[in-house]
């Protein structure tokens, strides 16, 4: 068993009862290939709860500052999370996420950058698009509806993938597909919550 594993496990076995979690479509999730795996981001929590409903391993792309918080940055390196440079760009990231989704793996990124304070969707920036149209993964949208509270119903929708192939074809902007991807979060969490 991998650390990956045992965390995952541990933190569906805190979590799950908690928040009573509730997985929804995740018979839309592929079972292989590179995935590019989109979610809303409303809580600290978001990455083990999005990450521990799918059966396979996610590479969250975190923020640079939690891998240098001690003992918490080496468990969360040990996740196989990588660190990201916020507010610039960062091509040692952006070189290492196309690395995940090329080797076939799922990349978990959060298009807004951080967390929302209001629970609203954000803007999406443009690093998601960049991910989307250079890959040829499979760009799945997810929807975490709260709120966060004890023993109270939280969902993590994942939506069908987005077809991509003709953005791809029309050379799309990383802007334009990063709408793309936002709007059908949006639309999950409408038709959810």
């Amino acid at each position: 068993m991998t650390f990956y594993t045992f965390a995952k496990s541990v933190c569906y076995a805190i979590l799950k009862p908690l928040y009573r979690m509730e997985a929804i479509g995740l018979e839309n999730f592929p079972k292989e290939g590179g995935v590019l795996l989109c979610s809303n981001h409303i809580n600290n929590f978001d990455p083990p709860v999005v990450g521990s409903m799918i059966p396979r391993t996610v590479h969250f792309m975190a923020k640079e500052e939690l891998f240098s918080v001690p003992v918490f940055g080496k468990i969360v390196r040990m996740c196989n999370a990588f660190p990201v440079k916020r507010g610039m760009t960062d091509r040692d990231a952006l070189r290492k996420g196309l690395s995940v989704l090329k080797e076939g793996h799922v990349l978990g990124i959060f298009p807004e950058g951080t967390r929302s304070k209001t629970g609203e969707l954000g803007k999406g920036l443009a690093g998601v698009g960049f991910f989307a149209l250079r890959s040829n993964a499979q760009v799945v949208p997810c929807a975490v509806i709260g709120p966060y509270k004890i023993f109270r119903k939280l969902q993590v929708v994942y939506g069908k993938p987005i077809p991509m192939e003709e953005l791809r074809k029309a050379k799309a902007s990383p802007e334009e597909v990063t709408e793309l991807i936002m709007a059908e979060i949006h639309k999950l969490i409408k038709e959810y919550r």
